[in-house]
């Protein structure tokens, strides 16, 4: 099994991990055994659609739990104190203007657990978020996206 490499969360986004881990061992776990005793109450279950389908669920759910149990292990709190404020990194809120149209962005690099692009919080590690981190305000990059390039020049860097 490969090394596993350390994910960096906020306060904030290590409790949410850890409060969805402990409803997903606690509720989530009864229900679908509570789903699998039912159907088994049911007889026959070589022919039981809904047994089949608790125990696909039951699969899917120890798999979820596995996943942020070692998500959760692996987490590091970032240590603001230790990060440049005038370059971006993890927790940035980065002001950004398109060179193509003018228009202005503005996102905050988090953690790919972290990570909502409804609410303007982009994964460090997604092609936007990588091409921003070291960057300073005033440095232009020009970043590969699904549609194709984009060129971005950095106008505000901001903590918290």
């Amino acid at each position: 099994m490969s090394e596993s490499k350390p994910t960096y969360l906020t306060e904030e986004g290590l409790r949410k991990l850890k409060e969805e881990l402990h409803f997903l061992k606690t509720k989530e776990r009864a229900r679908i055994a509570q789903a699998i005793a039912e159907a088994r109450a049911q007889g026959d279950l070589s022919e039981n659609a809904e047994y089949d389908a608790a125990k696909d669920e039951q699969g899917l759910l120890e798999a979820k739990i596995s996943k942020l149990e070692n998500t959760v292990s692996q987490a590091r709190i970032v240590d603001e104190s230790q990060i440049d404020p005038s370059k971006a990194y993890i927790l940035s809120t980065v002001v950004v203007r398109n060179s193509a149209n003018g228009m202005e962005q503005t996102y905050t690099l988090v953690s790919p657990q972290e990570a909502d692009f409804a609410t303007g919080k982009i994964s460090i590690k997604s092609p936007i978020g990588e091409g921003l981190l070291g960057k300073s305000v005033g440095d232009s990059v020009t970043i590969k996206v699904p549609a194709g390039k984009v060129s971005l020049e950095i106008v505000d860097i901001s903590r918290g």
